[in-house]
């Protein structure tokens, strides 16, 4: 998993030429903590196909606040610059995860 903030969101994300996944999480956000191992593997099973991204909210308030994330953990689908799906709080889980992933291929 690439490590994102405010410098790098653009060229890593938005510019990227294959769709992308982006964990928001916190450092003090047990189910973030706990879903991390999980979404890890399946970055590696998807390697070379969805880039999958990690952004600690904590140490990036401001952007985090443009792409209008309201809780954590959130996960946000990308195709292009596009926010094609989002889920968040309670809706986060790995099959969900799995499921948004597919979708993006």
């Amino acid at each position: 998993m690439i490590v994102v903030d405010k410098e790098t969101f653009e060229a890593e994300v938005l510019q990227s030429s294959t769709p992308c996944v982006v964990d928001l999480w916190g450092p003090q956000c047990g189910p973030c903590l706990a879903l991390m191992p999980e979404v890890e593997k399946l970055a590696a099973a998807y390697e070379g196909r969805i880039k999958f991204c990690k952004l600690n909210v904590a140490e990036n308030r401001r952007l985090v606040i443009s792409l209008r994330v309201m809780a954590v953990p959130t996960i946000l689908f990308y195709k292009g610059e596009e926010v094609v799906a989002r889920l968040s709080g309670d809706n986060v889980s790995i099959e969900a995860i799995k499921s948004e992933t597919e979708k993006l291929l």
